[in-house]
């Protein structure tokens, strides 16, 4: 051979050993890359564990965990907050998202286990932002902070990946959620509000008995308690607090009225509602009764002696009656759910729980990922 041909056939077998070896280095870049994709999505600041941190136990919460702010700060005020969501969240995903308001007198880590959508997340694919307000009652000055957290969960979710974004409060935290579902930063981004013991719209209902409310508290300030949560019932204002909104709001969303059957007067709820009839809904359902077996984590413990039953008894399983209306415009949702032998701060029960997460997510959504 000569050797021209020798030096020809060196060179392709190392022609052909360097496409080999980027070919296995193109492999191995593409790989990185399809794992990197398929990474969890972690938003900043906020670790995801399983089971959720700071969750209360079965019964007897000790009164230093509900109390808790949260671990994520909210880096323009530096205040704290809670942000539960699916550890397996893919980024690109379809969430819902829902803004949840304690009442006042309580705190963030009572209304997560008070409303325990952190049990629902991986589930039903939520993501759910529980502030704080360190007067323990919101009030326009705590707005910025409200749109700074919003802002920051949607950047991180992306806007096309929100399938619906919902507030949900309870008591004074209703009543916020009715201030500001009004406000122009909310108004064009709120695809429902639940209000969970905060004022019912449409049509509110008799306020039941809360004789002996004004003694003072008594009971351990443990075992789950809001404290300092004697501050009204969701149907107007307690001393210092800022009156709810009155009227129908002018802009439309699916709306869900959850209270306690004790926390009304004897005639119940209202047989119709001015917001399902804007909305061009139609007649009222029949009732559907929700069993649970397992009561809620939290009660309000400093006002359990004497005991005041549209406040709020210890917890226990129960029922629940769900009226729906029909065939609401637009893919929207009205519906009304009482708790059967309930109160204002009994902890919600697991089936009941849930069943309101069905009914936030069988309404239309879409109002951020559409802007």
């Amino acid at each position: 051979m000569s050797p021209g041909a020798v030096v020809s056939r060196q060179a392709a077998v190392v022609s052909r050993t360097v496409v080999k070896a980027l070919a296995a280095a193109g492999m191995v870049l593409s790989c990185a890359g399809y794992v990197s994709a398929q990474d969890p999505l972690r938003f900043n600041g906020a670790p995801c564990v399983t089971p959720p941190r700071l969750h209360c136990p079965d019964k007897d919460c000790p009164s230093d965990r509900v109390i808790n702010e949260g671990n994520v700060v909210e880096m323009k005020t530096r205040r704290t907050y809670f942000l539960d969501y699916p550890c397996d969240l893919k980024p690109g995903e379809k969430v819902t998202f829902i803004l949840a308001l304690h009442g006042a007198g309580s705190y963030g880590n009572w209304q997560r286990n008070y409303f325990p959508l952190m049990d629902y997340t991986d589930k039903y694919r939520l993501v759910v932002a529980t502030p704080n307000s360190p007067t323990q009652v919101w009030s326009e000055a705590d707005d910025e902070y409200l749109h700074n957290i919003v802002d920051s969960v949607i950047a991180q979710i992306g806007k096309e990946n929100v399938k619906a974004f919902w507030l949900a409060g309870h008591s004074q935290g209703g009543m916020t959620s009715n201030r500001i579902v009004r406000t122009d930063y909310f108004k064009d981004k709120v695809d429902g509000w639940l209000s969970l013991s905060g004022g019912r719209l449409g049509g509110s209902p008799g306020r039941g008995s809360f004789a002996g409310m004004a003694g003072p508290p008594g009971g351990a300030a443990g075992r789950g308690a809001a404290p300092g949560a004697g501050r009204g019932t969701g149907r107007g204002a307690g001393p210092g607090l800022t009156p709810p909104p009155t009227g129908l709001p002018a802009n439309e969303f699916s709306f869900i009225y959850e209270t306690g059957q004790r926390e009304m007067d004897e005639k119940g709820l209202p047989e119709s509602s001015e917001w399902a009839a804007k909305l061009g809904c139609g007649p009222r359902r029949a009732p559907v009764e929700i069993a649970d077996t397992k009561a809620g984590y939290v009660y309000d413990a400093s006002r359990q002696n004497p005991p005041v039953p549209a406040w709020g008894l210890l917890p226990a399983p129960g029922k629940a009656r769900v009226l729906k209306y029909t065939g609401c415009k637009d893919g929207r949702l009205v519906a009304d759910v009482v708790r059967i032998d309930k109160g204002h701060t009994e902890g919600l029960e697991p089936a009941v729980t849930e069943e309101l997460v069905k009914l936030m997510l069988s309404a239309k959504g879409g109002k951020i990922a559409n802007q």
